[in-house]
């Protein structure tokens, strides 16, 4: 499902005609490295090799006269390896001897190839001259060469095939972009049509994967794992809000009745007594949105933390020490097993909010009897913290549920509380990027936070 533009717009497009390009431009610049050192360089050789010739015939005519020069250039036809090629023109446009079939009638500068083929016996052979020219003394031409045919086929050959290449190349690097930008596009469009499913409230939806182990399989399972923890976000909301709306509906019926009756009450202790109800009830109300607000601030990061170095083994010893009395008052007992000179960096505050909600629910549900172990030491990984207790312990199928908001077993249904202990519980540990783990006991329950 591409968006309006088409390939027009793709990136993937895009990105394989830059590499076109890129290709290309390496192509001709290998091509062209490959001209000098097997063309170019070989003709400079060959001019310099053809210049040199030139001087020694211009030192001999300077020296020995015009014939002893003629007499060098035929001694030269017989030399080799490269065919050499000659032709000396007098002063006045005449012909004094030449082997080369014609030659530029304005000066030659520099160098310069022509054709030099020769006929012998009906057969045509061909050459190709590199020549170089030198005026003499009395204004005669001698213009000298050798043949580079072989270069000049090797010219040929780069020229022709450098183009027929880079033109396959190109027309090859293109296709493929194309091929690919379709290929890249369709593994796109699979994510963004389940992303607008998604987007449509389908949270079921998930990103189809090719089992090919490859980038966009592994971006797949990512995604997929994202959305399914965006699921699971969103239906913990929904928990919430029900239970929310659960949790308030009670109490707030509850108050609603209670200042119904104080309206209708003949007596002052019947309107001081539903008078401390509705206060109670109020103060339930009170308790549980102080809760939800502060699990709010601590998980969106707007706690503003206290962090510093803290004493937590006397942090432990004063959390038991305050839970002592209500224990012993349910026949509990605390025991605290904790070593001595634990430090470590956290928000003391929510530290011991953390503890005594962990404490207070060992109290709570722990049952009359219960030993409950406070235990710190220190392992590879940090100090590890840890609260037991051995009453009946928390079924399996709940225990992974236990740290959301308002979740209470159906075995605990009927003991006070709110629900929400655990969850700030949570999201203390999360805010200290510690690990909270609920265990069973075996009996009881245990709760570890490592830090």
């Amino acid at each position: 499902m591409r968006g309006r533009g088409g390939l027009r717009h793709s990136l993937t497009l895009r990105l394989g005609l830059i590499y076109v390009a890129l290709f290309l431009t390496s192509t001709v610049a290998l091509f062209g490295a490959a001209y000098w050192i097997g063309v170019y360089q070989p003709l400079l050789e060959a001019a310099a090799g053809v210049s040199d010739e030139a001087a020694e015939l211009v030192a001999i005519d300077r020296g020995g006269g015009r014939d002893a020069l003629v007499r060098a250039l035929l001694e030269r036809e017989k030399t080799g390896p490269k065919r050499p090629f000659h032709a000396l023109i007098a002063p006045d446009g005449k012909t004094v001897t030449a082997n080369l079939p014609s030659w530029p009638e304005t000066p030659v500068g520099g160098w310069t190839t022509l054709e030099a083929d020769v006929y012998q016996a009906g057969q045509e052979q061909d050459y190709e001259a590199l020549v170089v020219e030198r005026r003499l003394s009395d204004g005669a031409r001698l213009i000298v060469g050798r043949d580079v045919e072989s270069i000049d086929d090797r010219d040929e050959l780069y020229t022709i095939g450098s183009v027929w290449l880079i033109l396959f190349a190109a027309l090859l690097a293109i296709g493929g972009s194309v091929a690919m930008s379709r290929a890249v596009g369709r593994r796109i469009d699979a994510v963004t049509r389940t992303a607008r499913r998604v987007m449509a409230g389908n949270l079921t939806e998930r990103i189809p994967l090719r089992g090919t182990g490859d980038d966009f399989d592994e971006l797949s399972a990512t995604l997929n794992l994202m959305l399914g923890r965006i699921e699971e976000a969103v239906e913990s909301v929904r928990r919430v809000s029900d239970n929310v709306a659960h949790e308030l509906r009670t109490p707030l019926a509850r108050l609603h009745a209670d200042l119904d009756e104080l309206r209708a009450a003949g007596s002052e202790d019947e309107r001081q007594r539903l008078a401390e109800q509705a206060a109670a009830e109020a103060g339930r109300l009170q308790a549980i949105f102080d809760a939800l607000l502060r699990i709010a601030r601590i998980e969106s990061g707007r706690h503003l933390t206290g962090m510093r170095r803290i004493d937590l083994t006397t942090l432990l010893a004063d959390a038991a020490e305050l839970y002592t009395p209500d224990a012993e008052a349910h026949g509990q007992r605390i025991e605290s097993r904790v070593a001595p000179g634990l430090e470590l960096d956290a928000d003391p505050n929510l530290l011991f909010q953390a503890i005594s909600n962990l404490l207070d629910n060992a109290v709570k549900y722990g049952g009359p009897g219960a030993v409950i172990a406070v235990t710190a030491r220190r392992t590879e990984r940090g100090i590890e913290i840890a609260i037991s207790d051995s009453g009946p312990g928390i079924a399996d199928a709940w225990r992974d549920r236990v740290t959301e908001r308002f979740f209470r077993g159906p075995d605990t249904a009927g003991l006070p509380g709110t629900g929400l202990g655990l969850a700030l519980v949570s999201a203390i540990v999360g805010l200290h990027k510690w690990h909270l783990d609920i265990e069973d006991a075996r009996p009881g329950t245990r709760v570890r936070i490592g830090c």
